[in-house]
């Protein structure tokens, strides 16, 4: 999803906590309690993602590579599989 780019200094406080400002907050669309992914990489550059963003692209990720899944739960497959197996022992 694009957003639109938001440049702002902030400052390390107590104990390393780093306050989003609420301008990036309101674009992120992001709450108290909402997970976020910190990724170091290797240049230096530190993101921050909603967790539960890359969770969705995760999924879309498997199923593109397992065409199978695709409009089936993920979880649902899982226990189809487990079921198959049982039946076979």
């Amino acid at each position: 999803m694009k957003h639109p780019a938001v440049q702002q200094a902030v400052q390390l406080g107590v104990k390393g906590r780093l306050v989003l400002p609420a301008e990036v907050r309101r674009v992120l669309r992001l709450r108290e309690g909402d997970r976020l992914l910190l990724r170091l990489r290797d240049d230096g550059v530190i993101e921050l993602v909603k967790a539960e963003e890359v969770v969705m692209g995760n999924k879309g990720l498997l199923q593109r590579l397992y065409p199978a899944l695709k409009g089936k739960a993920l979880a649902e497959e899982l226990i189809q599989e487990r079921r198959r197996e049982a039946l076979q022992e």
